[in-house]
């Protein structure tokens, strides 16, 4: 097998299965950004004597001969080589001869994976940015299109006070903003340059790594070589940590549109192919895309943990462990794009029932109290309102609970909700739609 670290010996069939495994192929996405590294690490090293400008020249053609094959798909780790490193530097070598061998001075495999994959996870939360920017952009908008369509609100399950659907599809466009800030930090924990630190602990070449760091992009650099390796983890858990606050969006709202889609509920419904049906139950209309996007996100949600267990209890320096940190992170990215995705798409067909409180005359949305008297179960959705009102009028609020309260026992409450206000920020009728626009711009501002 070729490896960077042949030194005339070879590792068995079994230890060569059991330490590489799938890392070829996951390795294959970093790719692109080996290459990258590779680029800016070469035109250093002539920078600095130590590639004449005609390698240099040559050493970049090669390699730009790569990226294209990498960029219209006709580029994969071999089985033989154990990982993108070699692979890169193996193919350098076949077309360049002694020329290719040289660019591996002044590094070593564990700053050339760092920066790969800190390469790799730039952006992919630049592509995270703009896939929550889309689903923030629909929620505000639907927001706005239904904000006058009431809505009840609930607090443990049970029916509690008026709300309506542009507080609702509000709420959760705010929510990104909390999730958008996880994503910048994450950025900023990723965005710097640990090219340079070699194993751990710099070398004796004059590297200039202000320039690499420059040509790659990053906003500064990890300085201290050993902190730089401890990036190594702490970066993987700064993204899952990010991705996982998107992901407890997600699975709040999919949790949401599924007992709203329930006919007991009736308050949104999709197109017939949106959903699924039963094998022996003709009527049935299943939420199935936000049932695996719950279970999709409980999932993400668990990488960070995950990750952090990988990584308890190692001394500082580079562990083989590390390499496993790739098999956690990487699906998970491609779940959070998966949901995002799928989550914009299902409320660009999403259908909101603008008569909810309507169906109050329903004989199947009524029960008995306890005096045996029917009363509409969203009657009671307006009991603080009138509690508010009398108190507003000069009542003592206690009292005023106590009276309506009585009411209520008694089945007599009746609320006219043609006479609800809420004018404070953030409330049904004051949504701030705007402001939480302006709150976004400034948190996706990385």
């Amino acid at each position: 097998m070729s490896t960077l670290w042949n030194k005339g010996t070879s590792a068995t069939e079994y230890v060569d299965e059991f330490t590489v495994a799938g890392d070829r192929v996951l390795d294959n996405r970093l790719a692109k950004y080996d290459v990258l590294g590779s680029m800016a690490h070469t035109k250093m090293l002539c920078s600095i004597g130590l590639l004449t400008d005609d390698e240099l020249s040559q050493i970049t053609a090669a390699l730009e001969d790569i990226l294209a094959d990498i960029e219209q798909g006709n580029f994969c780790v071999e089985p033989d080589v154990e990982d993108i490193h070699s692979e890169v530097e193996l193919l350098l070598t076949r077309r360049l001869g002694e020329v290719g061998k040289k660019i591996h001075s002044g590094r070593s495999r564990n700053d050339q994976v760092l920066v790969d994959v800190k390469l790799f996870l730039r952006d992919e939360l630049l592509q995270v940015r703009q896939e929550v920017l889309d689903l923030f952009a629909i929620l505000q908008q639907l927001s706005e299109q239904h904000k006058d369509v009431l809505l009840p609100g609930y607090t443990h399950m049970q029916v509690a006070m008026p709300s309506n659907f542009g507080l609702w599809f509000g709420a959760y466009a705010e929510a990104l903003v909390d999730d958008m800030h996880m994503l910048s930090a994450a950025y900023r924990v990723v965005n710097q340059n640990p090219l340079g630190s070699a194993a751990g602990y710099g070398n004796s070449f004059p590297l200039d790594r202000q320039m690499t760091t420059d040509l790659l992009g990053f906003e500064t650099l990890n300085y201290n070589s050993v902190a730089a390796q401890l990036s190594r983890g702490k970066s993987e858990r700064a993204v899952a940590s990010a991705i996982g606050s998107v992901a407890l969006t997600l699975n709040k709202f999919a949790s949401d549109c599924c007992m709203y889609m329930c006919p007991n509920f009736g308050f949104i419904h999709f197109p017939d192919n949106l959903t699924t049906g039963s094998s022996i139950m003709p009527h049935k209309k299943n939420p199935d895309v936000w049932e695996i996007m719950r279970g999709q996100c409980n999932r993400i949600l668990s990488v960070e943990n995950q990750i952090a267990l990988l990584c308890s209890n190692l001394p500082h320096g580079y562990h083989r462990c590390s390499q496993l940190l790739k098999d956690i992170l990487f699906p998970a990215l491609e779940l959070i794009h998966q949901c995002l995705f799928m989550a914009r798409y299902m409320l660009e067909h999403i259908e909101v029932n603008d008569h909810i409180l309507d169906d109050d005359d329903n004989d199947a949305l009524r029960y008995d109290d306890k005096t045996s008297k029917s009363q509409g179960i969203y009657d009671y959705l307006f009991t603080v309102e009138e509690v508010n009102r009398r108190a507003l009028n000069g009542m003592p609020f206690r009292d005023a609970y106590k009276t309506v309260g009585i009411e209520v026992n008694e089945g007599r409450f009746h609320y006219d909700h043609a006479d609800l206000h809420h004018t404070h920020l953030g409330s049904i009728h004051n949504l701030c739609n705007d402001k939480i626009a302006e709150k976004m711009q400034r948190a996706a501002d990385f």
